[in-house]
């Protein structure tokens, strides 16, 4: 009888520990051991074009009805998304609204934000995109961009709005080169690893193997930390990004990677 009890208390916790994984509570989640590059994610839009006003307009009625909490929840697991709320905002509008074809660009590097699958682009942004296209009557295309190139494809005209895990470049902002919405999220780039290993800081990395994606960008956050690069036993460049960098960390293949604030949050919700 006493051995069979002990049985179930082992069965029973280590189903409550499964549960809390999937909320990010337990050794199945990530932590963040270092923060390398602070940053926000924002919209860019053409100086004085019109569209802005609808499509800020469109954000905060969704706002105001739950839909951008509705999809954070779904992506986050939290209500992290920023936006602002009026149920009104497109009323206020005095522009005339007309069917139209609504372009966006996004960074298809930017996991969960915005990212291609099975050929589709998908995301939290995207999906976010996709339900002010409707909400304004409009046709939305999704079009990838490289972030550092946000004020020549709006000033081209290729795209009509820069949204989808792009953090805008400071003087660029500064120098008024486009009107910028948000930020709306805070996403950091970091160091993590899973919950229940024993690193804890990045002293804690010596002769470890990170994974990291072999974008630009991760590229230039590493070398905001020439100490730690030297840290490491091996640094693996992923082109399969970051949910491949996931994987590897998951397997046991790598013992930290390189990642955003935002894609640790998706993945210690799902």
């Amino acid at each position: 009888m006493k051995k069979t009890i002990c049985v179930l208390l082992v069965l029973t916790l280590s189903l409550s520990l499964c549960a809390c994984g999937r909320q990010g509570g337990s050794a199945y989640g990530v932590h963040t051991i270092e923060t390398l590059v602070e940053q926000e994610y924002s919209l860019a839009f053409r100086l004085n074009d019109p569209t802005a006003d609808f499509v800020i307009a469109a954000l905060e009625v969704l706002s105001a009805e739950g839909k951008v909490d509705e999809l954070a929840i779904k992506w986050f697991g939290s209500k992290m998304i920023d936006f602002d709320a009026n149920a009104k905002a497109l009323d206020e509008v005095t522009e005339e609204n007309f069917p139209r074809e609504f372009i966006v660009g996004v960074d298809i590097n930017s996991f969960p934000m915005a990212y291609v699958s099975n050929d589709t682009y998908w995301g939290y942004d995207v999906e976010l995109a996709i339900a002010v296209a409707e909400k304004l009557g409009w046709d939305l295309k999704i079009q990838a961009i490289e972030k550092e190139n946000v004020y020549v494809e709006l000033s081209s005209g290729n795209i009509d709005c820069a949204w989808g895990g792009i953090a805008l470049d400071p003087k660029e902002v500064q120098q008024g080169l486009y009107l910028r919405y948000g930020p709306y999220v805070k996403n950091d780039i970091v160091v993590a690893t899973r919950n229940g290993t024993m690193l804890f800081n990045k002293l804690m990395l010596q002769g470890k193997c990170m994974a990291m994606c072999s974008t630009p960008e991760a590229l230039e956050a590493l070398k905001k930390d020439a100490r730690l690069e030297r840290r490491l036993g091996q640094i693996m460049r992923l082109a399969g990004g970051t949910t491949q960098c996931f994987e590897y960390l998951f397997a046991g293949r790598c013992d930290a990677v390189l990642t955003d604030t935002t894609a640790i949050a998706y993945i210690n919700c799902h």
